[in-house]
């Protein structure tokens, strides 16, 4: 049986069968094997293995993907790679969580590093990955990998992939650097800005701001009260609170706001464009790593492939230019271009030494309070 269902798949990928007929036969022989959940399950994952999905945050990261890692991958293993694309990842991991069976048609996802790694596990659409089947994966950031082996040591879940700061941007045409870097976070509340000041719909940003403001450890905050009190004196001041990448940029450069939180690759996009912005990194900047997870129920022989793909040098270098985020690769292992050297939050060590990144327990055990206050806040 496993045989002739290999010898019809490749007949179907050939041309020579249609997927009408392709389908009907995997149902006869799903009943005939008498396999556990009937035919579905086994036409389900059939037709999977010929592509997968991958959700992303859209504009130019999304480009990137498709131009250097996708459609290189697509014409190499003829495996396609279907894009979804999201805003926010509270809005996504919603359409995940609501998807039949659990994780449904969602297979691979760009997360937000550790904040979502840790929830996805602790919602139970992690997978089990085979590391012998990412040879890739010797290449990355040691310092990248293990906080994600301390929250999975059995097994990881997901590839860390690329890592960037939410600094603040602002328009040198009105403001200084030297005020910039004089203020740091407090440039967000100064007077110079009201009415022109941009800011994420996203509340772990806006908290997080708020904790340098106030002169506390994001990751460790003592008085949220004092916190509180400086979002809603911000809130006045903000012109937008932008969705996405793409409209971040599109404020920029329109100039419909001189400041603003903001994420260094799409800071890296507009400047290597000519426009006016600068990019500040204050004292305890919001770090952060990125990683590829592959969400429950996905076809892992074919997960392997594309994650060992997008993780080849050549693949990862080119993804990293175009979307202006460093790649997971260690620059001790792996030479780097002047591209990605001048990168904001590239570390030529690799070590990640001095980099403040989230404390994910912290965080995800505080988000339904913290998320909730801060939506009436930024409404009130």
């Amino acid at each position: 049986m496993k045989k002739q269902l290999e010898d019809v798949r490749n007949e179907y990928h050939k041309g020579n069968l249609s997927r009408r007929d392709f389908v009907k036969y995997l149902g006869v022989a799903g009943v005939a094997a008498g396999l556990a959940g009937g035919p579905f399950g086994l036409v389900s994952k059939a037709l999977a293995s010929d592509r997968i999905r991958f959700d992303g945050w859209g504009g130019t990261t999304s480009q990137a993907f498709r131009r250097y890692a996708f459609e290189p991958f697509t014409e190499a293993t003829g495996i396609r790679v279907i894009d979804g694309e999201f805003g926010d990842m509270d809005s996504f991991r919603t359409r995940v969580i609501a998807s039949f069976p659990p994780g449904g048609e969602f297979n691979l996802a760009h997360l937000s590093g550790l904040f979502d790694y840790d929830m996805y596990v602790g919602l139970g659409f992690n997978t089990a990955l085979d590391e012998s089947r990412i040879r890739n994966l010797d290449l990355v950031m040691t310092a990248m990998i293990e906080p994600y082996r301390r929250i999975t040591p059995d097994a990881l879940s997901a590839i860390p992939y690329n890592l960037g700061q939410t600094g603040i941007a602002y328009n040198t045409k009105y403001i200084p650097k030297e005020k910039a870097e004089e203020l740091g976070a407090g440039l967000l509340w100064d007077e110079s800005v009201q009415g022109r000041l941009g800011s994420w719909t996203e509340w772990r940003t806006n908290i997080w701001y708020a904790a340098l403001y106030t002169g506390q450890n994001p990751n460790d905050v003592q008085d949220m009260d004092a916190l509180w009190d400086a979002l809603r004196r911000q809130v006045p001041m903000v012109r937008k609170y932008w969705g996405s990448g793409a409209e971040l940029m599109s404020l920029l450069a329109n100039e419909e706001i001189h400041a603003t939180v903001a994420w260094s690759g799409r800071v890296a996009h507009l400047q290597d464009q000519g426009y006016p912005i600068g990019f500040l990194s204050p004292y305890g900047c919001y770090s952060w790593e990125e990683c590829i997870f592959v969400i429950k129920g996905t076809n892992l022989d074919v997960a392997h492939q594309l994650l060992d793909f997008m993780l080849e040098p050549e693949a990862a270098i080119a993804v990293a230019e175009g979307q202006m985020y460093p790649p997971s690769l260690d620059p001790t292992k792996v030479e780097m271009t002047d591209i990605i050297k001048n990168l904001p939050a590239f570390d030529p060590t690799g070590k990640l030494e001095g980099y403040l990144f989230a404390d994910p327990k912290y965080w995800n055990a505080r988000q339904v309070e913290w998320s909730e206050r801060w939506d009436r806040i930024r409404v009130s």
